[in-house]
This record gives C-alpha cells, structure tokens and sequence, in this order.
C-alpha cells in the first residue's frame, strides 16, 4: 500500500471518529493466528472523548484507549497489516473500507435516513435504530433499518411532555422529540460506567475489602474509598485479559515483588481462586519484616492457604525455580528491572508490571543536542520516565513477549500510572540494532538492557 493510499485510509476512518461513532468492527484477518478481529467504540471519559480499541489475539483480548487522531493512524496499520474489512457504524450512516490483497482501498458510504414527516410523529432513522414519540405519549426506539445494530447498543424510551404545555408547531414537537432522544442515547452510549460490570460487584462483601475499609459489612462501597475499589477491579481486568495464559488443571505460580500492603495481592488470589477457581500458589515479597508479618495474618484469617508473604530482596530471590506470572507494582526504580529480568529468566507466561521512580535513566541521560530541553528539571524527569518504560517494553519484545504499554488508572489520581502487561510468545522481535541506537542517542546503559541483550550474562545469575 502506497502513502496516498494510507492517507486515504486514515481519513476515511477519522470521517467517523467521533462522538456520533457507534462502532467499528474489523474483520476479514489474514493471519487468524495473528487476529481474530477488533471493535472500537468511544467513551467519554473525565468529560474527553475516547476510543477504546479491543484486539482479539487467539484466546485473548487486548484493550487500548486512544485520541481520534491516534485511533486513525493505528487502525489504519491494523487495517492495512491484519484485516481486510472494517464495518462501520455511525449516527450519520453505515460505511463500509475494503483493503484489497494489492493493497487498493474502497470506501462505501450510505447516509442515513433524515427525520420523517409523518403527523404528530419524529422518526429518526440511522444504524442505531429508530426513535419514535408522539405528543403525550411514551415512544420505544425500534430498529427498522435493515442493519444488524452494533453490539451494546439500547433502545431508548422517550417520555413527552404532558397534555397542556405549550410547545410550538408540530414540527417543533417533533425536533424536540429527536433532539431529546438523540441526547438520552448519546449519553447513554459515550458513558463508561453505564457499561462497567465490576469483577468485584458492590453489594456482595469481600472480607479483605472490608478489612481494607473499601466495603462496609454489606457490601457498600464507602464513597471516600471508591477511587481504590475502582483500582482494584481496573487491575483484575488485566488480570482477567490474560486468564487464557494460566492452567485449569495444574498449580500456577504467581510472585509479587515488592507486595506492599498487598490489597492488589489478596485481590488477585480472591479473584482466581474464589471467582475463577484456578488452582494457584502466590508468593508476595517485600523488604519490609513488619508489612510481610501483617499480610502473613491477614492471610491465615482469610483461609487462604495458598498465598504467603516472605521477607526478601527481588535480585536476589531464588525461592522457585519455576513462576507462570511476575507481578511488580511501583517496585522503585532498577528493582523493576531486576524483576523483569527474573520474569524472562524463568520464561513467565505473564508479566504485570506498574514501574516506579525511574530515576536511573534520568541519572544518565545526555545529549548535546537536547541539552535546551534537558536544562528544564521537569522536562527531563518526565522524558527519562517515558523513555525507561519505552525501552522496558521494547526489551521484552526482543526477550520473545508480545507487549503493551497501558494505562492502570486516571493520571489525576498519579502520574504513575503505567502498566506493562507481557504475554510470553514464540517469536522474539529482532529489534536489538534500534534499541543500541537509542541507548547510544541519549548515552545511556540502563539495568534491564544489561540484563537482557545478547551479551548479557547469564540470566540465571541476575
């Protein structure tokens, strides 16, 4: 595919990334080992405009949020690498992109139907369905279009004013009418809570979350600690993402450096044993005696019999020989290298990592040419963090991990807020020649890439 054709791509899927979008659906993979399909749909989330993009990758599924500008270039490269279709749906029509095997793209477009005219009626016709109400009268939406309605998508009751009020002609009534639906099913459609099913639903007690102050004795929620319930569950959706990875019929091992208080640590063993009933042993490992003592009752008292806590450092751990899933949340600074170079070194299935305080880069970093940008303290702390994350995921990419770089939770709540999530595969990606060039660039020699290029010692030795 030329330029001129991708730019033609890119705008053909921009046209409809907005909030009139009802979904996008992507199909017609050419490597169903690769791909199975992808939908992307918008959210309003903190009042900005998103789009969340799911990946299905065999047994798995992948989420992303990104911008519209960023959504076109990316779907554009997974239109143009993995699918040859992409069904559209939108409040302004139905559309349709055809990338041929030569690389041609054919964009079909069909515009809604415009409002009826019928008396004492609004009709309004579109993918989503149509919208019908009568004056003093309640009007179910009904889909009459022909077209299968994206998944998710409601129909919306609209109530009209009572017998008496003064609205105007009849044609306003009825624009009245289609505004008010349209608005009530945009609302609907663009909220993220309205869809959010929490793993751990508010109503049914969980003792840890009680203990923790997060829930009351019936199961509510205290509203101070709703921002840490909200965490909870975000981190047992990366959880439930890669549940394809684990075994049903053996022990999984499961180690989390750098455990804390370990509220995400009983989360996880509450989740896959009492919700999931996977048989698993987790181990959570901390620096502090007197937090690992506290966690160790916390586990007794629960019956959970498979999840004890040591006192111990992560380079220097050797208590297994044999780990499924690493787990390293906020480890400070190179201790999040170290255990990801003991998640590579034990071949992990999974790793979840949430890095911290990367002040090593930030230490090392230089460039003549940058200098104007580095000389700002700011600027450079911010640039040295991305950057450290960046290459930690592109060395597990060389180290044979399929990689994401994710958001764990708002950036209000904290600027740390990147989660690395891992998936073991076959292929590792010859990417070492780039990630020199960068280390070059800037001058730098962080741990993990040390640790895991080809002249690394030994791994069993990190």
């Amino acid at each position: 595919m030329g330029e001129k054709d991708r730019r033609e791509l890119e705008q053909a899927l921009r046209e409809y990334l907005d909030k009139e979008l009802l979904q996008l659906l992507f199909s017609d993979p050419k490597d169903r080992k690769k791909h199975q399909k992808a939908k992307v749909r918008p959210l309003l989330v903190k009042g900005q405009l998103i789009f969340q993009v799911e990946e299905f990758i065999g047994k798995q599924v992948f989420h992303k949020n990104l911008s519209a500008a960023a959504a076109a270039e990316e779907l554009a490269v997974l239109l143009q690498d993995d699918f040859g279709r992409c069904e559209i749906w939108s409040e302004k029509g139905w559309g349709q992109v055809l990338v041929s095997k030569k690389g041609k793209v054919t964009v079909k477009r069909k515009r809604k139907i415009q409002a009826g005219r019928t008396a004492g009626t609004a009709e309004m016709t579109g993918m989503a369905g149509e919208y019908a109400a009568g004056i003093g009268q309640t009007g179910t939406g009904m889909g009459k279009t022909g077209q299968t309605m994206p998944e998710g998508m409601k129909k919306t009751e609209v109530t009209m004013p009572a017998e008496g009020m003064v609205l105007g002609s009849a044609e306003d009534a009825r624009s009245s009418a289609i505004r008010l639906a349209r608005d009530m099913q945009l609302a609907e459609r663009l909220s993220h809570d309205r869809r959010k099913a929490y793993i751990l639903q508010e109503g049914h007690p969980v003792p840890f979350l009680q203990d923790l102050g997060v829930m009351t004795e019936t199961g509510k929620v205290v509203r101070a600690k709703y921002d840490k319930f909200r965490q909870i569950n975000r981190f047992l959706e990366f959880i439930q993402d890669i549940l394809p990875q684990l075994s049903k019929d053996q022990e999984n091992v499961i180690i989390d450096f750098g455990c804390g208080k370990s509220y995400l640590t009983f989360a996880l063993y509450y989740y896959l044993t009492a919700v999931k009933s996977y048989p698993v042993r987790v181990i959570g490992l901390d620096l502090k005696q007197e937090v690992i003592d506290h966690c160790n009752r916390l586990s007794q008292k629960y019956g959970f019999d498979h999840l004890q806590f040591y006192h111990g450092d992560i380079a220097s751990y050797e208590g297994v020989d044999h780990v499924d899933m690493v787990v390293t949340l906020h480890a400070c600074d190179t201790a999040t290298d170290y255990a990801l170079a003991k998640a590579v070194a034990w071949r992990a299935k999974v790793i979840l990592s949430v890095p911290c305080c990367q002040h090593e880069w930030n230490r090392q970093m230089k460039n003549e040419l940058m200098e104007p940008i580095l000389h700002y303290g700011l600027l450079k702390e911010r640039i040295a963090a991305l950057y450290t994350d960046g290459l930690r995921a592109e060395l597990l990419e060389h180290a044979g991990y399929r990689t994401q770089v994710l958001e764990f939770i708002d950036m209000e709540h904290t600027p740390k807020n990147i989660l690395i999530r891992a998936v073991r595969q076959e292929k590792p990606k010859d990417n070492e020649a780039k990630i020199k060039r960068i280390l070059e660039f800037w001058e730098v020699e962080p741990t993990l890439a040390r640790l895991l290029l080809d002249d690394r010692p030994a791994l069993g030795n990190v």
